[in-house]
């Protein structure tokens, strides 16, 4: 129990409320792989915030006489039973920060910006604003404002329902996880990056191109669990600590070229990770390979910024500069989307996080 983040109980509460938020998903540029028990990870992490890919979740609570847990969720306007086990857990785990809960039945509806089938991970932006839309009935009932502890309890708690989900509600990039270099840096929430950003990072892009669809053949859950005991792990983490404090510099001095060396390592690195576990898998596919050979040409023939990431999946996101976007997207539309399933990718930038609606 962290007892600065458990609530006081107040002795009255309203007969119903409301809330609503829009929070967006994230992208890492240094990876965290790998997590202890009660969701605290391994080793730290920094991402970007993404803008147009986001989950808006409605709360409405209304007063029950019984206490105990009790919710229904729709999910784009209709009931979604595979949801609800991932819910109850977070909701549990949680519980002890905010025990008003119990008091109330809660009528949770969510939906994605983004198609849910179309490969992206949806549970950093779902559960960041479930945990925001929380926050804002304890917020109501304790008369408190939507300040900065606001959003550190709310990646707090986010944290318990989805790691990465504490890093989706601020931005433009928010670390996660205890570093030497980042002030009030924690593994318990969220940090967001406060030193300067070199102006070529003001308006990144992040094209996300979807190479499969399909659900991955191992959760990130059974991926993250997979490296304890691996033999490679102890220097997977001192590596991570390494490039952030680099990245943190780069970030500064707009040194491009170290960037894209830091964003692509970072991203073999983990797909490397899962390769290397025992049992081993792979989530790259056939054309992830391909789009990766493809932009590394690219790249030594134009001089381009471009460079890619990858998630523990197979789809690729191409991180560039708003200034090159009119060429990159014409690479992408001239030798990239016919890697994509169904020809599909999904525009994005980097944002500044969550919002109320």
């Amino acid at each position: 129990m962290v007892k600065e983040f458990i609530a006081q109980s107040p002795e009255i509460l309203p007969d119903t409320f409301e809330s609503t938020w829009s929070s967006p998903s994230n992208i890492a540029l240094v990876k965290y792989w790998g997590k202890k028990e009660g969701q605290i990870p391994a080793n730290p992490s920094i991402s970007f915030t993404l803008d147009h890919c986001a989950t808006t979740t409605r709360v409405k609570f209304t007063r029950k006489e019984t206490p105990g847990i009790s919710f229904d969720l729709l999910f784009e306007g209709e009931p979604k039973p595979s949801f609800k086990p991932k819910i109850q857990q977070f909701i549990d785990r949680i519980l002890p920060y905010m025990e008003f809960l119990e008091g109330y039945h809660l009528e949770i509806d969510t939906s994605n910006s983004f198609p849910h089938s179309s490969g992206i991970a949806s549970s950093a932006s779902g559960m960041s604003a479930l945990a925001l839309c929380l926050m804002s009935l304890e917020a109501a009932l304790s008369g408190a404002e939507e300040d900065a502890n606001f959003y550190k309890k709310a990646s707090f708690l986010a944290r318990l329902g989805s790691g990465s989900a504490c890093r989706s509600l601020e931005g433009p990039l928010v670390s996660w996880g205890q570093h030497e270099h980042i002030s009030g840096s924690s593994d318990l929430y969220g940090t967001p990056y406060r030193g300067q950003l070199h102006k070529t990072f003001l308006d990144y892009r992040d094209t996300i191109l979807l190479v499969d669809k399909g659900q991955k053949q191992v959760s990130s859950t059974v991926g993250h669990g997979l490296m304890h005991g691996h033999p490679y792990a102890e220097a997977r983490f001192e590596q991570a600590h390494r490039n952030l404090a680099e990245l943190l510099e780069v970030l500064q001095n707009g040194d491009s070229r170290a960037f894209i060396r830091i964003v692509e390592s970072e991203a073999l690195t983990l797909h490397a990770m899962m390769m290397s576990s025992n049992p081993y898998f792979i989530l790259m596919k056939p054309n992830t390979l391909e789009i990766i050979n493809k932009v590394w040409d690219f790249r030594e023939k134009t001089g381009s910024a471009l460079c890619f990431t990858l998630d523990a999946g197979a789809n690729v996101h191409l991180l560039y500069p708003g200034s090159e976007a009119d060429e990159v997207m014409k690479f992408i539309e001239d030798e990239l989307v016919d890697y994509c399933e169904q020809g599909q990718y999904i525009c994005d930038r980097i944002g500044e996080g969550a919002k109320r609606r």
